[in-house]
């Protein structure tokens, strides 16, 4: 492994034999347990023996909020949710730290076709951002409520070896944080890329999750399992 210092975890094991690891990232202010009580929700079949990365995004300034430091992937620089400024830098770097988790789970036995990346707003856009260029096979990305960062760079970047892989997206239809029409913007980004083993969903909530999608997500998960 690289000398990256490894994020701090929340780790969840379903098994005694993991076979698969799912990384899944919070949203902006949150932390590593704000989705751990959605794995007993996923209600997956008991010969499954998965473990649940939670891992905690550092503690940053955050320029939309008035430069309050709070867990935060990146910064969120401005109000314009569709063309704004990004912040590179704390992109690239995020996605470095999880590149790191990705290693661990291999050192730990975990082949990378056997790992999905998982997150939340903030999180789906660090899932997306790796994802989409890691050089191995994945097993999925699980996309909520976020967006496709760094779009425009996203088609040079972009790694051949996932370029099928299965992509789960999931929307509040009345999101007023990450705003429908950014969702679907880069839902049609990955189309015209052509990330063709895309599932698009939508629900009647905000910016959360609702049971619906959780049975959803754990229906893409068991028909991903390698």
């Amino acid at each position: 492994m690289s000398d990256q210092v490894l994020l701090d975890c929340v780790e969840i094991n379903t098994g005694n034999h993991i076979t698969h690891s799912i990384i899944w990232m919070h949203g902006l202010g949150a932390d590593a347990n704000d989705f751990v009580p959605v794995v007993p929700e996923l209600r997956l079949p008991k010969p499954s023996s998965i473990r649940f990365v939670f891992p905690n995004a550092p503690v940053r300034p955050v320029t939309l909020n008035n430069g309050i430091a709070m867990p935060a992937w990146f910064d969120i620089i401005s109000l314009d949710r569709i063309n704004g400024p990004e912040d590179e830098p704390g992109l690239r770097e995020a996605q470095q730290a999880i590149e790191a988790l990705i290693a661990r789970e291999n050192e730990r036995g975990i082949p990378t076709e056997n790992i999905f990346l998982a997150g939340f707003s903030q999180g789906c856009a660090m899932a997306l951002l790796t994802g989409l260029r890691h050089p191995k096979k994945l097993a999925g990305l699980i996309c909520l409520s976020g967006f496709l960062p760094l779009a425009a760079k996203t088609g040079a970047e972009r790694s051949q070896a996932n370029m099928d892989i299965p992509i789960f997206m999931a929307h509040g239809t009345q999101d007023p944080v990450v705003v429908p029409e950014r969702a679907l913007n880069s839902k049609a980004k990955l189309e015209e890329l052509g990330y063709q083993n895309l599932q698009w969903h939508t629900y009647p909530m905000q910016h959360s999750v609702c049971l619906e999608e959780i049975r959803d997500i754990s229906a893409f998960i068991q028909e991903n399992l390698a």
